[in-house]
């Protein structure tokens, strides 16, 4: 017979499903996309994840650089960098460690797309 192994709160599966966004985290990503594509501000978006973070881009048009970026940061180095807004230059605009917040606290009208 051969030998089984129990596995109890394997940490390698936790890990595994961190390499993208939640349910919740991509629900509320997504409302926001919806509201700023009825204002007529955003009009396509994509997905990009790597080893070190995951990130929503957003789109004013079919361009080669996405506007602005909403990143999950999988290995941060601070608690309040687990979430960033990041310009097409790549330059910070935002951070914090709750993905809601950063969505309620922006004033996303206000940022300007810059060509």
């Amino acid at each position: 017979m051969s030998k089984i192994k129990l596995v109890v709160n394997n940490t390698i599966q936790q890990k595994e499903k961190e390499k993208f966004f939640i349910k919740k985290e991509l629900q509320s990503i997504l409302n926001l996309y919806a509201k700023m594509v009825s204002n007529g501000s955003w009009k396509d978006y994509s997905f990009t994840s790597g080893i070190k973070e995951v990130s929503f881009n957003v789109y004013q048009r079919a361009s080669e650089k996405p506007v602005l970026r909403i990143l999950k940061n999988l290995k941060p180095r601070y608690f309040n960098e687990k979430y960033l807004i990041k310009d097409k230059n790549g330059a910070i605009l935002k951070k914090s460690e709750n993905l809601n917040q950063l969505i309620n606290k922006t004033s996303w009208n206000k940022l300007r797309l810059v060509k």
